[in-house]
C-alpha cells in the first residue's frame, strides 16, 4: 500500500511564508496583534462617571495630568512625565516617549498604554531587588495593566480617537469628542499607573 505523501516545507521557505501572512494582516489593515486575539470595541465615554472623578480626584497623578495633556504634550509624553515627577525623576526623560504620541504616529498601540508601560519599567528598576526579580515585577504589573486596559478601551489610537472625532474647523480641540475620549482614558490610566508604581516612590 502506497504512502501518503508528507509536504515538508524548508526552512527558509517556511520564514518567507510567515512574512507574508503578517504583510498581508497589515495590507488589510489588521496589525499582529489582532492575528492573536480579537479586539472587542468598547463604547468610550467622554465623561467621568462619578465614581471615577473621585477616584481621579484622590490621585496625584491624574490631577497632574492636565498640565501638560493638550498644553503641548502628546498621550504619551503626559503620562510618562506626570510619572516621571512622581517619581521624582529627571523630567528630561520625557523625550523617551516623544516618539510614541499618536500611536507612534501612525495611530497604532494608544500613547497613555505605552507610556504606561515605560513607567512600569522604570519604577521596577526603582525597587530594591535583583534584576530577575525587578523584571518578574515589571512583567506582573505589565501584564496587570495590560488587562485593565483591555478591560476598558481599545489598543488602538484608530479606534479610540476616530475621524469622525477629532476637533472640526473653527473648533478648539479641547472642545472636540476625540480629545475629550482621550483625556478620559489619560486621567483613568494615571490613577492606574500611580496605583502600579507606588511601590517605587516607597523606597526613594
Amino acid at each position: 500500500m502506497k504512502k501518503p505523501e508528507v509536504l515538508v516545507m524548508p526552512r527558509r521557505e517556511f520564514i518567507a511564508s510567515a512574512s507574508f501572512l503578517v504583510l498581508g494582516a497589515q495590507l488589510f489593515g489588521m496589525s499582529p496583534l489582532s492575528l492573536q486575539s480579537a479586539q472587542v470595541t468598547q463604547e468610550l465615554k467622554e465623561e467621568l462617571t462619578p465614581e471615577e472623578l473621585k477616584i481621579v480626584e484622590r490621585s496625584i497623578m491624574a490631577k497632574n495630568l492636565k498640565n501638560y495633556f493638550g498644553e503641548g504634550y502628546s498621550c504619551a509624553e503626559s503620562l510618562l512625565m506626570v510619572s516621571l515627577k512622581f517619581l521624582g525623576k529627571p523630567e528630561e526623560l520625557v523625550w523617551l516617549a516623544s516618539g510614541f504620541g499618536g500611536g507612534l504616529y501612525h495611530k497604532d498601540l494608544c500613547g497613555f498604554l505605552t507610556s504606561g508601560v515605560m513607567a512600569i519599567g522604570l519604577s521596577s528598576g526603582m525597587l530594591e531587588k535583583e534584576r530577575a526579580e525587578g523584571k518578574e515585577h515589571c512583567k506582573q504589573n505589565v501584564k496587570q495593566y495590560w488587562k485593565w486596559w483591555t478591560s476598558m478601551a481599545p489598543l488602538h489610537c484608530s479606534e479610540i480617537r476616530k475621524e469622525d472625532t477629532s476637533s472640526k474647523k473653527g473648533t478648539s480641540s479641547k472642545e472636540s469628542t476625540g480629545y475629550k475620549v482621550c483625556q478620559r482614558l489619560g486621567q483613568l490610566a494615571s490613577v492606574k499607573i500611580e496605583e502600579l508604581i507606588k511601590p517605587a516612590k516607597a523606597v526613594t
